[in-house]
């Protein structure tokens, strides 16, 4: 049979060889374009999730810490660290201007108190012995190395059911019976007094130390309503023996009938030879005598001081300080009872003397300027 087709001249076939392998050239370099926007579009996504995995570390676990960058110490921050003694190193984060966020406040608390210390015309405001007296104020918790000492009238009651419950005597504060929280011998609540020498100095030097204060004055009304008005606990010696010992040295207007005043309470708590009847009164008096005479805050170096009118956010940050705060919660504080009231205040002093509000003041004088209190002008001109 004859070959039907037309013979192919030799350009002929040249040409075609050479559109095929220019035709093949061109779906090669399309093929290697391609290839390239899928590394360069796979680079991008990976790109992302490392962003991603570096914004957000606490969602990996330990096994992957690897992939995260040693940070290099910032020169100015080990300054700033430098400038603290270890006790105080302060806690927290860092605002934009290299200062403490909310810790701050309780630096300057400390610092208040340093300072104060440190002069010599409040010396004998601000200073007195680590006696027995003060050690008695101060309860331990051995287990999580925790000192707290007493203020009463200071919503101390509330910081006595923490530490009896992280003692281990009750499993919640809650199941805590109220007449067992102040009886010592049931709550499971050591007191400093009864260590050692040793064993004292240990735990003033290691241990993390608290107390809580108010304005001082309040805290004498708080002090006189609950003790001579309310006694909601039934102590009947405060009516039966302190108060009329109060009574008989201190009232002016002896036809006067009624129970104790507030304004006899002003005198002898004033008066500057009131340690006579202190002595008989004996451990009564802690509800009215001086911060300083109950915690010695020149004497020892305390962790924090809270404030009873921020003790929204003390108690919390205490907590959090002392290690404790995923083991146990303050109670619920009730809206506003924690405010200054002045216009209590200017009520209970009202017809009182000058000289005799004067010679109040000037009793606790140390502890309105170690704890940072404004001096109640308002009352004393």
């Amino acid at each position: 049979m004859k070959n039907t087709h037309p013979p192919v001249s030799a350009l002929a076939l040249a040409g075609r060889i050479t559109e095929w392998l220019t035709f093949d050239n061109m779906h090669h370099q399309w093929l290697l374009l391609a290839a390239c926007f899928w590394v360069i579009f796979m680079f991008m996504v990976a790109s992302k999730f490392i962003t991603l995995t570096f914004k957000d570390p606490d969602a990996y676990s330990t096994k992957q810490e690897f992939l995260f960058l040693t940070a290099v110490p910032d020169s100015r921050k080990l300054q700033e660290e430098q400038q603290f003694p270890e006790e105080l190193k302060p806690t927290g984060k860092m605002l934009a201007d290299g200062q403490l966020a909310q810790p701050l406040v309780y630096m300057e608390r400390l610092e208040l108190i340093q300072n104060v210390c440190r002069d010599a015309a409040l010396k004998n405001l601000s200073h007195t012995a680590v006696s027995k007296f003060v050690l008695d104020r101060i309860f331990v918790c051995d287990k999580h190395k925790i000192l707290f000492c007493q203020t009463p009238k200071v919503g101390n009651t509330q910081w006595k059911k923490v530490l009896i419950v992280l003692n281990g005597a009750f499993p919640s504060i809650e199941d805590i019976p109220e007449n067992v929280v102040h009886d010592h011998e049931k709550n499971g609540l050591p007191r400093l007094s009864a260590f050692s020498d040793a064993e004292i100095q240990k735990r003033l030097k290691t241990y993390f130390k608290f107390f809580i204060v108010r304005d001082p004055f309040e805290r004498l009304i708080s002090a006189f309503k609950d003790k001579f008005v309310h006694n909601p606990r039934f102590e009947p010696w405060y009516r039966h023996e302190i108060a009329p010992g109060i009574i008989r040295k201190y009232r002016r207007n002896r036809t006067e009938t009624r129970g104790i005043q507030f304004e006899d309470f002003v005198r002898y708590l004033g008066d500057p030879n009131h340690r006579w009847l202190d002595l008989q009164f004996g451990d009564h008096i802690i509800h009215w005598v001086t911060y300083v005479e109950l915690c010695a805050p020149c004497e020892i170096s305390y962790s924090v001081i809270g404030h009873h009118e921020t003790l929204e956010d003390d108690a919390p940050y205490i907590l959090k300080e002392a290690g404790i705060d995923h083991l146990v919660s303050y109670p619920t504080i009730p809206p506003g009872i924690t405010v200054y009231n002045k216009t209590k205040v200017e009520h209970y002093f009202l017809g009182i003397s000058k000289r005799d509000i004067r010679r109040l003041y000037a009793r606790f004088e140390g502890d309105f300027k170690l704890f940072g209190y404004q001096k109640p002008d308002f009352l004393l001109n």
